[in-house]
Order: structure tokens, then C-alpha cells, then sequence
């Protein structure tokens, strides 16, 4: 029988990167996954990949729907119990690294930016997560909030409110764990590195240049140490452990980085110590 058989999973932002490589994941091992976003030719590709699969279609419950608001969330919490009669995994996976208009970074750019980066990274997860609470409390269920390594202790001025959501949701994620432990529900999370998950583009990057990125990164030690940009299932994999309470049962409000190295290695590392003292 598939580990996931007789669950219900609700993962957010899953018409394309990590989500949609989690909602599949979690459909393959026999949960009965809600997927939402706002665009809806994506949204539909993500449920013909699942179905693809040989997926049930009654399996699968797609909505569209602006996380962001108060009626988006009220109607996938509501739809996703009526229609399934449960919930077990909620993924908050949905989010954004919105630039300024005009070109501003550091402490200059503007507050509207922050508005909206933590309306969408922040705020929805914990509105979502106080709607999903009776619902986890009923199942014993899970929560995996994904995260990024932009939530550290090095300076990120070219997204800097970008950087704050995800230390933010970094300590919700501990806080909430321990608050909601004590009701049999799971909190943890993820902190990826540079995934392939199509985020340039949507900051307004064309793909060449995406690309032309990832290669440098891939190229340089002190970028990404193990050579390659991870796809969004390396991610997704991740989730889905954190999400089976048989593989991973005594982890409890932890962030698991996932990003090849990258925040382990500082400039002189990444060149030959030796080479240098030679000189």
C-alpha cells in the first residue's frame, strides 16, 4: 500500500517548481493532494502530470485561488475538507522575491516591496497554518513550510525583505512547533539554495541570462560546491520525508538546508589553501 494512502495533503504555490514537484511526489504515494495557484494553464499542467501518473482524477482537487487573500485561503481550507473530509499535510510552499520597479536594493527599496513580500511569505503561512490548526489537531497531521538559505546570517541587500520572510518564517517555524506538538502536529521546514524553479523569470529575467547564471554558479566552488543547481523533485524528496511521520518522527520545528554546500563555503575556502601558500 503507498505510505501516503488514506492522507489528504493541501500543498500551496504547486502550479509549478517545488510545489508542483511535491504535489506530485505526494500523489504517486497515494495521498489525495489540493493544488492551488493563480495562474491557471499552469495550475493545469501540474494536474495532468499528476494524472499522467496514473493518478485517480478524484485524487486530485485543483483551485485557483490568491493565497494572499482572505477569501482564497477560506475557500481551499473549505473545499479541501468538504470535498477529501480531512487534511493531514499542509505544504506552505508558496511565495515570492518581488524586486522594486525601480531598480532600488539595500535599505532604499521601497516599503511596498516589503508590503507585499510579507503578505505572501509571511502572513499567508500564518493565516493558512491558524485555518489548517483544527483540522492537523483532528489527523495528528504535518506541516512543512519551505524556507531558503536567503533566511541566514549572511547579508542579502539585493532582496533584503525577501531575506526577512524567510528568517521570519525560519522562528515561526520553530515557535509553532512547539506550541503545536503538544497536539500531535509536526512543524518543520525546508531551506533550499538555488533550485531550478523558474524564479528569475518571474523577476523579470529572460531565460538566456537565467541560464547563463546557473552555469557561472555551477562553475565556481564558492557558489555551489557540489557543481550542479538542483531540480525542484531534490526539494521536493525533502518535503515528502519530512512529511511521513514513519521516516521522520522525532524531528521537531527543524529547517533542513538543502543547497549543495553553498552556505558552508566562504571565498578562501573555496580555492586551494596550499596553491595560495605558495605565493
Amino acid at each position: 500500500m503507498p505510505r501516503f494512502s488514506g492522507k489528504v495533503a493541501l500543498v500551496t504555490g504547486s502550479s509549478n517548481g517545488i510545489g508542483r514537484a511535491t504535489a506530485i511526489l505526494l500523489a504517486r504515494e497515494g495521498a489525495k493532494v489540493t493544488i492551488t495557484g493563480r495562474n491557471a494553464q499552469r495550475l493545469e499542467e501540474t494536474k495532468q502530470e499528476i494524472l499522467r501518473s496514473g493518478v485517480p482524477e478524484d485524487h486530485v482537487l485543483s483551485i485557483i485561488a490568491d493565497l494572499a487573500t482572505e477569501s482564497g485561503q477560506i475557500e481551499l481550507m473549505n473545499s479541501t475538507v468538504d470535498i477529501f473530509g480531512r487534511l493531514d499535510i499542509l505544504v506552505n510552499n508558496a511565495g515570492a522575491a518581488i524586486t522594486d520597479l525601480e531598480g532600488h536594493i539595500g535599505v532604499g527599496t521601497n516599503v511596498s516591496v516589503f508590503d507585499k513580500t510579507m503578505r505572501i511569505n509571511l502572513r499567508s503561512v500564518v493565516t493558512l497554518t491558524q485555518k489548517a490548526k483544527e483540522h492537523l489537531i483532528k489527523t495528528k497531521g504535518e506541516i512543512v513550510n519551505v524556507s531558503s538559505i536567503a533566511g541566514g546570517q549572511h547579508a542579502q541587500p539585493e532582496l533584503i525583505y525577501y531575506a526577512m520572510s524567510k528568517s521570519a518564517l525560519d522562528q515561526y517555524t520553530r515557535s509553532a512547533a512547539i506550541d503545536l506538538i503538544q497536539h500531535g502536529v509536526r512543524v518543520n521546514s525546508v531551506s533550499p539554495g538555488d533550485i531550478r524553479t523558474g524564479i528569475y523569470e518571474t523577476m523579470g529575467m529572460n531565460k538566456e541570462s537565467v541560464e547563463n547564471i546557473y552555469k557561472f554558479m555551477e562553475s565556481r566552488k564558492e557558489c555551489c560546491p557540489i557543481g550542479t543547481i538542483a531540480q525542484p523533485v531534490d526539494v521536493a524528496n525533502i518535503i515528502v520525508f519530512l512529511a511521513d511521520r514513519k521516516l521522520s518522527s522525532y524531528i521537531i520545528g527543524q529547517s533542513i538546508v538543502a543547497d549543495g554546500g553553498s552556505s558552508l563555503v566562504m571565498e578562501v575556502q573555496a580555492h586551494d589553501w596550499m596553491e595560495l601558500l605558495k605565493h
